[in-house]
């Protein structure tokens, strides 16, 4: 006798939800400017790939940031940016974590690729100097709803942004750390940098802020006294043509000090002034850059070590090899004595240290050796040297 079992139905399991990872958000204060970078994340919450995203929001709020939920933050502050992200076709066509993704179609559409990293900037106001805000920008273009301000009404100290993924049917993912920047009066720029170089390095050098520069800005923000951002003043430089700081952390120095020489490049730098407040730098905006472009004018050293050996008929000069990266060669010079005057005896430079010059046995010359660089730049000339040949 055969035995069937029947299974018990139960309810239906419900539609499985991807939630995104945060995004990795990041901000810095530049002058009158807040610049707050985020990377795209490439997975769900659950570690499932591609992520089930459609753009990235990014929000801000003023002081409060610390007493409300994300869920909050999102709701009361303001939408400083939506950025839109390429998404999957079919957010649960997914591979698990560890997995490869090359059976999967790649993510589609307009906007970041997932993983990319991406910047927005939001320019500080007045108006942005409330507690908190006074009021959000709509998702869909509509006017900006009013929100009660949550504290006091003086002038806010610092501002949070947080970053989160949105999925296809407009849901927030898992929110990012928040960051702040503070909302202070920002340092006065530095002068224009003055720039000048050897064959090894190039040398940055600039003056501290003037009175005159302490003002910038102060009708917009609370005013802070000179003499105390001169007791504390740092710096950090920056290629003014790429946007790279140079500087790994701020500098005491007014003088900084750059490896990258390349004959014929242009180099442009930009120096902010920095200050420290609440862990977080402050920068001014930049001062207006200065640029010089690199010619080589270095000689080579003059060749050491010249000896002339005598042999039948002619004299074999020989010395110690130049170091130079960018040597063209030597130039032999000579002079039949008791005439001192040299003259160059190699028409184009020679690429050896060494030099066999076939002479008249019996009469005495006298010898010198000038290195040459690319550029045509000729060195002092060596050590003289007096043979005759057999």
């Amino acid at each position: 006798m055969i035995v069937v079992a029947c299974g018990q139905k139960g309810p239906p399991l419900p539609p499985l939800v991807l939630t995104p990872a945060p995004p990795v958000v990041i901000a810095d204060r530049h002058g009158s400017t807040i610049e707050i970078g985020f990377t795209v994340p490439i997975a769900n919450a659950d570690g499932s790939r591609p992520a089930n995203i459609v753009r990235i929001d990014i929000y801000a709020i003023n002081d409060v940031a610390t007493s409300i939920t994300d869920l909050e933050m999102m709701k009361r502050g303001t939408r400083v940016a939506s950025v839109p992200v390429k998404s999957p076709r079919n957010p649960n066509d997914t591979v698990e974590a560890g997995e490869s993704a090359d059976v999967l179609e790649p993510p589609e559409g307009k906007g970041l690729d997932q993983g990319a990293a991406s910047s927005v900037a939001e320019q500080i106001t007045a108006s942005m100097l409330k507690p908190n805000d006074g009021e959000r920008r709509s998702p869909h273009g509509a006017p900006p709803q009013a929100v009660p301000l949550l504290g006091p009404s003086e002038a806010a100290s610092i501002r949070t942004y947080i970053g989160v993924g949105i999925d296809r049917r407009g849901r927030p993912g898992r929110f990012s750390k928040r960051v702040t920047v503070p909302l202070a009066l920002a340092p006065p720029r530095p002068s224009q940098p003055s720039i000048t170089y050897t064959e090894t390095k190039i040398t940055v050098q600039w003056s501290p802020p003037s009175t005159a520069e302490a003002d910038t800005d102060a009708d917009l923000l609370p005013s802070k006294p000179f003499g105390s951002w001169r007791a504390d003043m740092a710096y950090n430089v920056y290629d003014s043509e790429t946007g790279a700081r140079l500087t790994s952390a701020p500098i005491k120095a007014l003088e900084y000090q750059d490896s990258r020489i390349e004959w014929g490049a242009t180099r442009c730098y930009a120096v902010r002034a920095v200050e420290v407040i609440g862990g977080s730098a402050l920068e001014s905006d930049a001062g207006e850059p200065g640029c010089e472009t690199l010619v080589d004018t270095f000689p080579p050293a003059a060749p050491k070590g010249l000896t002339a050996v005598s042999t039948g008929g002619a004299i074999h000069l020989i010395w110690e090899a130049n170091a130079e990266t960018d040597l063209a060669g030597y130039y032999v010079l000579r002079a039949q004595l008791p005439d001192t005057h040299l003259v160059r005896v190699t028409k184009d430079p020679i690429q050896e240290a060494t030099f066999l010059d076939n002479v008249q046995p019996g009469v005495r010359f006298a010898y010198a050796v000038v290195a040459v660089d690319k550029e045509g730049n000729s060195s002092a000339p060596s050590k003289r040297v007096e043979e005759m040949a057999r």
